[in-house]
């Protein structure tokens, strides 16, 4: 038996602390290690949100690059045509609509722009790239008047549906079903019967569209034909895209769908250059006809319209007596006659008596085809049978493609061709004739008769514009998209469709939409 306290007692106690030392240190590393860990992760995540907080908050601040953007566009609209036209115009001017400065960084990359973007097409409406500058609707067919063309002309909303590419007798028809007020198929339509058969089932809609999305609701209308492969709808295709298109073998005017040819809401202002109502030839008081006439046109001129009015147009062999003078016309004579458009004044005659007068005498109209290039600068953006503020649906026949003019009533292809080939896509403001569209007939282009049936459906341009807009920030951290349609038709350009694409990709380069001098630097 061992006596305590001996030399080995002690070094087994000395071992047995150092132990405990040790595990001490250990923990103590541990839990150093441990709060490291804690400490690093709290800063990531600390880091992390707060990057997070910023990126929403950038994103916040690019869809408000892109109000200013739309705000922009709308003080650009509201002013004349004429200042529009000398800034550059809406079609493609990189000036007025590329790399708009909204917020200037001093350090120059987080500084934010906004940009507006259009695909530009050739005349056979292929896809050539993209330019800085607005759409005019009035370039495309608007789905919502079909309804009214059909009660000009027998299936004449088919007829212009039959204009897109790709479109087919029983797709046009289903459209028109949709459209239309009644719940009768027409030949290759559908109606509710087809309809309530789906799974689920829902009926037509039998009114105006809302959107061009609607139409995915129409037999027969899939995504690829409404949209082509423009699958982030920017309006160009990406190089994924254009892979696709050439693996399909989809025709190149419908790389970007029925959508690029289509719209719900192109109008034109039914005013004059000054922004006055146009005179309407119409009117029942044949008095105030005469006096609004009389101030802005000399009195032969007024004297010939408002005898047509009261006698109708004479048809007869009898010798004219020249033009709308001498003479005092009856205002108290009410009117007999009603202009279906201004082009009945042209070659027309009118049998007319005077006041103190025993015979009628036969006027011969002072607008001739001879000097039409004359006289409808004039005539034409002053007068109009058009009793409204505004004329929807006609179609700009200086952008629309080829096959938009050919689904035009009463054109062919040989006149489409020449249209085509003597065009000015955007109107300089050089010849007046240029800025109406009746300069077909004063070049020669159609005949007198020809123009008669043009003239409902077409004009050279609307006033209501759609633009793809593009907010950004230089150092690319944040975008925002949008879609927006300004209608300039009323007093101040108002806002009549807009559609966020921010969750969409951006499909833009950055140097492509534009970067500041400072930034680039």
């Amino acid at each position: 038996m061992r006596r305590p306290g001996t030399r080995k007692d002690q070094v087994r106690c000395g071992r047995s602390s150092s132990r405990r030392s040790g595990m001490v240190l250990l923990l103590v590393l541990v839990v150093v290690v441990a709060l490291s860990f804690s400490a690093y992760t709290f800063t990531v995540i600390m880091r992390t949100e707060q990057e997070a907080a910023q990126m929403t908050g950038r994103r916040i601040q690019s869809r408000y690059l892109v109000d200013s953007g739309v705000d922009t566009i709308r003080l650009y609209l509201s002013q004349t045509d004429t200042l529009i036209e000398e800034s550059g115009g809406t079609y493609d001017n990189p000036t007025q609509f590329q790399a708009l400065t909204v917020y200037s960084n001093p350090e120059g990359a987080e500084s934010g722009q906004v940009s507006v973007v259009s695909p530009a097409l050739d005349d056979q409406g292929s896809l050539a790239g993209f330019r800085f500058g607005l759409v005019d609707e009035s370039s495309k067919l608007n789905l919502n008047i079909l309804p009214q063309i059909d009660t000009l002309m027998l299936d004449g909303g088919r007829t212009l549906l039959m204009a897109l590419p790709a479109m087919t007798e029983e797709v046009a028809d289903a459209i028109m079903d949709w459209i239309d007020s009644d719940t009768e198929a027409r030949d290759y339509g559908a109606e509710d019967g087809y309809y309530t058969s789906l799974e689920p089932p829902y009926t037509a809609k039998n009114g105006p569209l809302e959107s061009i999305e609607e139409l995915l609701l129409v037999r027969g209308v899939t995504p690829e034909l409404l949209f082509g492969l423009d699958d982030n709808h920017n309006g160009i295709l990406d190089d994924s895209e254009s892979a696709a298109a050439g693996e399909r073998g989809l025709e190149p005017d419908m790389a970007l769908g029925w959508a690029n040819y289509m719209t719900l809401w192109s109008a034109e202002r039914n005013y004059n250059d000054e922004g006055l109502p146009r005179i309407d030839l119409n009117q029942e008081d044949l008095e105030v006809l005469y006096e609004e006439l009389s101030a802005v046109f000399n009195a032969e001129w007024a004297n010939f319209i408002v005898a047509m009015r009261q006698n109708g147009p004479f048809l007869g062999d009898e010798e004219s007596e020249g033009g709308g003078l001498p003479g005092t016309l009856d205002l108290d004579q009410p009117a007999s006659y009603s202009f279906d458009q201004v082009l009945d004044l042209v070659d027309a005659r009118v049998e007319v008596t005077y006041v103190d007068a025993d015979e009628p005498v036969i006027l011969e109209s002072p607008f001739r085809t001879q000097t039409l290039g004359l006289v409808f600068p004039l005539l034409l953006p002053n007068v109009t049978t058009v009793a409204s503020d505004t004329i929807p649906g006609r179609i700009n026949i200086n952008q629309c493609t080829r096959s938009m003019l050919l689904g035009i009533p009463g054109m062919d292809e040989a006149t489409a061709d020449e249209i085509i080939s003597r065009r000015d896509i955007v109107y300089d403001g050089s010849d007046p004739n240029r800025g109406l569209e009746t300069w077909i007939l004063v070049e020669r282009i159609v005949d007198l008769e020809t123009m008669r049936q043009l003239l409902p459906f077409v004009n050279v341009g609307g006033d209501v514009y759609k633009g793809e807009l593009v907010g950004y920030f230089e150092d690319g951290v944040a975008s925002s998209r949008a879609e927006v349609v300004i209608d300039r038709t009323e007093a101040f350009p108002r806002i009549v469709f807009w559609r966020d694409k921010s969750h969409l990709p951006l499909g833009y380069q950055l140097e492509t939409l534009g970067l500041n001098f400072q930034a680039t630097q």
